[in-house]
């Protein structure tokens, strides 16, 4: 549920390279934390047949098994799962992660969705195991087709069957974005973009499967203009 008066705060990571953060805003309350312990209640996926709850060795887990039948307006992911009623400026977003499309070959992908306004209007990270304009990028959907804002070059996803550590760190006042994926002193992706300064958050993939679980939510929740 909603932790409206949590006392837990999140700390943002010191920004990488010249992304200074502002005096005063690497500390976010806690607005919402998941375990998927008690279901998916609070979650609105695109094609509610793609996902369930799945018990595993870790407990419940939240499990995009299956390609989504929706179409999105432009070119983006098919699978995507929001949080409800809840939208964000600055945030950092927290969440644990295991790909479970062992076949998807050079593509294989998860993804991450935030600043998310409409189908048309949002922000994703697309963690792909081999990098290219579209794979393990950055990616904004502005009322067109998704394209490449990442700053630096990417690594590309090491992706096997284990869980891993994935976060989001987003600034709205300077534009920054890092994606970090378990290494939690640098961040894999970068970019610096303005477009959409809030939104919800949410989980999903391009067209694979996998299992999120511990997911956390530190920010500054603002209302829709």
């Amino acid at each position: 549920m909603l932790n409206r008066f949590a006392i837990v705060v999140c700390t943002s990571l010191p920004a990488f390279g010249t992304l200074a953060i502002a005096a005063g805003q690497d500390e976010l309350p806690l607005i919402f934390e998941d375990n998927f312990e008690q279901g998916a209640d609070n979650w609105q996926p695109t094609d509610a047949a793609a996902w369930k709850i799945t018990q595993t060795d870790r407990g419940k887990v939240y499990n995009q098994f299956r390609n989504s039948k929706y179409r999105p307006p432009h070119r983006s992911p098919h699978n995507i799962s929001l949080l409800k009623d809840v939208l964000v400026g600055d945030f950092v977003l927290t969440v644990k992660v295991q790909s479970t499309n062992t076949k998807a070959g050079a593509h294989r992908d998860m993804c991450l969705f935030f600043n998310y306004q409409d189908p048309a209007n949002f922000y994703y990270v697309h963690l792909g195991k081999r990098p290219d304009p579209h794979s393990s990028q950055i990616m904004r959907v502005d009322d067109a087709p998704r394209a490449m804002i990442t700053e630096n070059k990417t690594p590309g996803v090491p992706w096997d069957d284990d869980w891993h550590d994935v976060k989001i760190v987003r600034r709205t006042g300077n534009g920054t974005i890092e994606i970090y994926f378990d290494d939690m002193d640098k961040p894999m992706m970068v970019a610096e973009d303005k477009t959409f300064t809030w939104g919800q958050v949410g989980l999903g993939s391009f067209d694979d499967n996998g299992y999120w679980d511990d997911f956390k939510l530190c920010g500054k929740k603002v209302e829709r203009p």
